[in-house]
């Protein structure tokens, strides 16, 4: 899998995980309407599925996802939250993203 589609993937991934965790927020939080649960639910079952299609390791897949998790959350607090985030957000988000890229696009060799 190619590097874009790859942090494409886990983009989505992302979004997918967010989305599922921010709707019990709402209906937790901000007196939100408990069928707000149920696109939770969906949205989390879509995270799950998502994560599968990586074609390597899970454990590997995990690590290099939280990197992209990281960028994309801070990209919701800017966005949905209308928070802008700060200058020190946006660098642990690029360290985020080069850690990410060394564990996914280090070269392996065959076992």
């Amino acid at each position: 899998m190619d590097a874009l589609k790859t942090l494409a993937l886990f983009s989505l991934t992302a979004l997918a995980e967010i989305i599922g965790c921010y709707l019990p927020y709402l209906w937790l939080k901000r007196d939100g309407s408990a069928w707000l649960l149920l696109p939770a639910a969906l949205s989390l079952g879509l995270f799950v599925w998502l994560l599968t299609l990586h074609p390597t390791a899970a454990g590997r897949v995990y690590a290099a996802y939280g990197g992209v998790y990281v960028v994309v959350a801070l990209l919701w607090l800017w966005i949905i939250e209308a928070i802008k985030p700060t200058a020190w957000d946006f660098l642990g988000g690029a360290v985020s993203l080069a850690g990410m890229a060394i564990v996914m696009l280090a070269p392996r060799h065959a076992n």
